[in-house]
């Protein structure tokens, strides 16, 4: 079974969605005991840092994730919790990644937030087995993570950012996989392999 958080930051319908998609069991949950027992653990997320990091403040969860040792994967505001700091809200995360999660800084006709597809390059992890390069994934975000020696992946958007962070067992996406085709699922099906 498949535990996708439930921190009361939205996205889980989505993700929801697309793990039934590809024929996997899956609870949304907010348990520490099904957390445990899961095979895989999603931090999906939609929303701003500092609030969404003291919600899982709040409900423990943040203790619970620090100590698991199946497969993590966090997406978009999920990963981003899982990096050292954040930017946005000046917010001390997680640190499971050692990077920070900046404001994205464009100039010209791009404009924040990045909303759309875009290149993933550089692709360094299990995740992207059958992946190829450039490939391109569906993006909501006004911050990313830096680029660190943790980053498997680099996308590029006025500035290059961390497209998919990956330490042991964590790994995170600043794309959203459940919303991203053929390519997403992939993705996932790569992370449910582990």
């Amino acid at each position: 079974m498949i535990a996708v958080i439930d921190y009361k930051s939205g996205n889980l319908c989505s993700v929801g969605n697309a793990l039934q998609r590809i024929g996997c069991d899956y609870r949304i949950t907010g348990d520490e005991a099904e957390i445990c027992a899961a095979s895989h653990v999603i931090l999906p997320g939609v929303g701003e840092a500092s609030s969404t990091m003291e919600a899982l403040k709040n409900s423990g969860l943040d203790k619970i994730l620090l100590g698991l040792t199946q497969p993590v994967l966090g997406i978009c505001i999920g990963m981003q919790l899982m990096c050292r700091f954040s930017e946005e809200g000046n917010v001390q995360c997680l640190g499971l990644f050692d990077a920070v999660v900046r404001k994205l800084r464009v100039s010209g006709e791009l404009k924040v937030p990045h909303m759309g597809w875009n290149t993933i390059t550089q692709l360094h992890s299990p995740l992207t087995g059958g992946i190829a390069e450039g490939s391109y994934f569906y993006y909501v975000h006004s911050y990313a993570p830096e680029i660190s020696r943790q980053t498997v992946a680099v996308t590029e958007y006025g500035m290059p950012f961390s497209a998919i962070l990956q330490n042991n067992n964590f790994f995170g996406t600043q794309f959203h996989p459940e919303k991203s085709g053929a390519a997403g699922e992939t993705l996932l099906t790569n992370f449910l392999r582990l």
